[in-house]
């Protein structure tokens, strides 16, 4: 017969209630790959934009629009929701699939709605509606730092010009929402810029400008 001493011990054992803790490991920042691929997509479009390239080479930009612009922004959008980061995994997100859906609508979508002398008026919601969202997304970008801030209201004047010009047919404005785009695409790489070099020195080499209480945000709890 089995001794107490021979038998194995229950405590042992790990339980559901009793498992062992494994840490969670770390992941890279994924703000400086979004903000580079929206940078870089939005800079090419927005030369075409202003007229400085002629516009017949603007499909060029479909390019990065769908694997930068894209792709690579939408898997950082994933990343931040792994990093718990509400507002960068519902910007990249979100400007991931704006550039997905970009490349659709000039690739397959605008040059086949009807009746053709009333598409602008397609293109300018779909612009409005992209405004809107900026807009609000401006206000939460208050409480991340001035470089995202300057990236978000740059980014909100653009979209609002671009469909102004859209709803009124008119290429002074179109062009001048190009202008803004450029200002937009280069906040937005000065922002990855500055992630990226903060991250490899180990240390505050482009200044960020944190917002007051921008540490402060609750993340999101489960109930208990």
């Amino acid at each position: 017969m089995s001794t107490p001493s021979s038998m194995p011990a229950r405590e042992a054992v790990p339980t559901a209630d009793h498992a062992p803790s494994v840490p969670s490991p770390s992941i890279a920042d994924p703000g400086p790959l979004g903000l580079a691929g929206f940078a870089m997509t939005t800079f090419v479009l927005s030369v075409f934009n202003t007229n400085l390239i002629d516009q017949a080479l603007g499909t060029s930009v479909l390019v990065l629009a769908l694997f930068y612009g894209g792709i690579a922004q939408l898997l950082a959008g994933m990343w931040e929701f792994r990093k718990g980061n509400t507002f960068g995994a519902l910007a990249f997100t979100s400007y991931g699939a704006f550039w997905l859906s970009y490349y659709w609508l000039v690739h397959d979508i605008a040059g086949g709605l009807q009746p053709a002398d009333q598409a602008y008026k397609a293109v300018g919601l779909y612009l409005l509606a992209w405004t809107i969202f900026t807009a609000y997304m401006t206000i939460a970008a208050m409480r991340t730092n001035g470089a995202v801030l300057a990236v978000f209201v740059a980014l909100t004047l653009t979209f609002l010009f671009l469909t102004i010009g859209e709803f009124a047919k008119n290429t002074g404005i179109h062009k001048f929402g190009g202008w803004l785009g450029i200002i937009t695409a280069l906040l937005a790489w000065y922002a990855s810029f500055a992630g990226v070099t903060n991250s490899t020195w180990g240390k505050t080499v482009m200044p960020t400008w944190p917002l007051a209480n921008a540490g402060a945000i609750p993340r999101s709890r489960s109930a208990n």
